[in-house]
Order: structure tokens, then sequence, then C-alpha cells
């Protein structure tokens, strides 16, 4: 689904010449999330009558774009798969990334555009080397799926899980305290050999990124800086990586690295942060035990920005050992807000203001 900034292009391009095509773009972008009410939803979102939109869901049919079910009146859409493949891979001494994209992968993939390419190199050889070392696994299935619109790849191995692997190895009390941390970036549990930037990297660069492992779901959906985790039981064992991007999109994966980076330095020198994640159901954030779980690791970077969307409240010593205790002792980091609430907000300003009077400042 479209974030508003995308919804704006769309809705400038619809006044050119290419008209047409763009709102046959739009079908196609919004078909997955809108298959059921397609011609209602578009209609909405770009200004045009259900009708005109029907004309061209219809255009895309007879064009093999997309597959169409039901009446008229109860007609549900999908994008038309045109390929799909799968490879299996034995994790052995010697299984490399860069072979089985350039074999299998990249040859599937075909002529898309260099910067599609490109994300998708990044994308699947960081996937696909994490679960090489990282899974404990002896297996792991490749399985590609092309529309006309997008390409999904999943990877599935069947090693000890991602989420599992990163709790034991931090010593956390639960597999969704992973998430968070994996949430921060700079996350590895080999650190001879990793940077721990490639989970997060990958999630900001597709339109989809999704993980399932044990009993949890983890998805990063392009446009939004937060993450969202969820229950899943069932998914017992290994690992589950699905991955998805635009065919046609025009996103450039040096401009994601810029946004976290400086500059040319791709040191890696900012994080989002979802608060949320820090607590546990309906509980509420509190104790300073809690803030030092979410304050993990983020000494690692310059910026931080803690991203309260989700959180209805939080308690005095939540926010004073963040923005007072922490950030006095971590003057040369940069602690941000965004989507805090007027209550969330007041905490915050409370703990900044007496950090402000303790050193002088204004």
């Amino acid at each position: 689904m479209l974030t508003n900034k995308y919804l704006k292009v769309y809705k400038k391009l619809m006044k050119t010449s290419r008209r047409g095509e763009t709102i046959r773009d739009f079908v196609l972008a919004e078909v997955e999330a809108h298959g059921q009410d397609l011609a209602a939803h578009v209609a909405k979102k770009i200004g045009i009558s259900r009708q005109a939109v029907s004309k061209h869901s219809k255009r895309l049919v007879i064009g093999g774009e997309l597959t169409a079910q039901g009446n008229t009146r109860h007609r549900s859409y999908r994008l038309r798969i045109l390929a799909e493949h799968e490879f299996n891979y034995a994790i052995t001494p010697g299984l490399d990334e860069d072979k089985a994209w350039r074999l299998q992968i990249a040859a599937v993939l075909g002529k898309l555009p260099q910067n599609v390419l490109d994300i998708w190199n990044f994308c699947f050889t960081e996937m696909f080397n994490n679960a090489v070392d990282h899974s404990e696994g002896d297996k792991l299935l490749v399985q590609m799926i092309g529309t006309t619109a997008d390409t999904m790849i999943c990877l599935r191995d069947n090693g000890v899980g991602i989420f599992r692997k990163i709790q034991s190895a931090m010593n956390l009390l639960d597999e969704r305290h992973a998430v968070l941390e994996l949430a921060k970036g700079k996350l590895t549990t080999d650190p001879k050999r990793h940077t721990g930037q490639g989970i997060f990297f990958t999630s900001r660069l597709l339109d989809s990124f999704d993980i399932w492992s044990g009993g949890v779901f983890f998805t990063h959906k392009f446009g939004f800086d937060e993450d969202w985790i969820s229950e899943h039981p069932g998914f017992k064992s290994g690992t589950c990586v699905m991955m998805r991007l635009d065919n046609r999109s025009e996103r450039i994966d040096k401009g994601i690295f810029d946004q976290y980076s400086s500059g040319e330095d791709y040191g890696f020198t900012k994080t989002v942060v979802p608060v949320r994640l820090a607590q546990y159901s309906e509980e509420r954030l509190i104790s300073r035990s809690q803030a030092k779980r979410l304050l993990a690791r983020v000494d690692l970077f310059k910026t931080v920005v803690f991203d309260c969307e989700g959180v209805a409240v939080i308690g005095q010593a939540f926010a004073d050992e963040i923005f007072r205790v922490f950030a006095r002792n971590h003057s040369g980091i940069e602690l941000v807000t965004m989507n805090a609430l007027p209550q969330v907000q007041q905490q915050i300003q409370s703990a900044r203001s007496q950090l402000a009077r303790e050193t002088g400042g204004v």
C-alpha cells in the first residue's frame, strides 16, 4: 500500500499525458492490499470514477497483468504470476552467496532496471549469507515469484531460528527482545565476521521485509520508520525471510544508506528505536529496567530516534533513565523523539528540564 508521499506523486502525474498509464500503475501498486475493493479504493484515492477504474482494470486483465474472479458486483483482482522458481541448497562449506546470485537469482530476475537489480543483489546476498553463516541448519530453500508489478523472494532454512539465536547470544529474557535489538541495527552474533548492518539495511531498501521465526513475526514496510512485531505461534523451527520489491522502483541503495550514515561514511550512525517493543502486551513503560532494555547498544550511534508510536503513557522513572541519566552520561549522542502523545512528551520534557538544571543548560 502506498504512503501519502507516493500518492502525491501519482496525483501530480495524473495531470500529464501519461494519465492512463499512471492510473494503471497505481492499480497495480494497490491491488495486493485492495484486491477485494479495488475500484472503490483507487477511485477514492486519486479522484476518478469507479467505472473508470474498472475499465483500466479490465485492460490490465486483457494485457495479462491482472487476474479477475467473480462477477462484476463482487469481482476481485490479483496480480498475475508470470514466473515461479525454486532452488534448494545444502548448507555446506563453500556455499557462496555471490555464486547463488550470479548463477540462479540474477539470471531469473532478467532485465530489470539497474537500481532494482542493485537492491536485490545487496538484499539477497546478505540474507543468503546470514542463513549460511548463522542458521546452524543444513538446508536452505529459495523461492521466487515474479509478476508484472513486483518480485517476491523467500529464503527458508531449517536452523535454530534467528530470534532464538539472538536471545541466547545476548542473554535476553524473550525472543521479542531480540526483535527490539534487531530493529536498532548494528546487531551481530559474530562481530569478527559481520558488521550487523545487513538485516537493517535490507529491511529499509525493500517495499516489504518479513521474518517468521519461533513464535514471533517481524515486519517492516517501506515509508515507515517503525517496525512491527506480533505473535505467530506454529512456526517452530528455522527462519523464513520474505522480501518484496516493485520491479519499477526508482529507489537507489545509496539514498537509503545515506539516511542512516554520515554522508559517504557508511558507518551507520543513526538508529530509529521503536519504543513500544520494550513493553509486553498491555503493560506500561514505567521502570528503569525497561528503559535500560531499550537503551542497550544505542551508545553505538551518534543519533538515536525514539519512535513513540503506539505508546500511550510512560512513567517518570522510565523517562528519567533515558532523557536525564543516559543523556547526561552520553552528551555526544543526539536523542530525538517522534510520534509522542502529549502525556508522553510531558514526561520526556520533565526529564530534559531536570538535566538542564543540573548541567546549567537552558
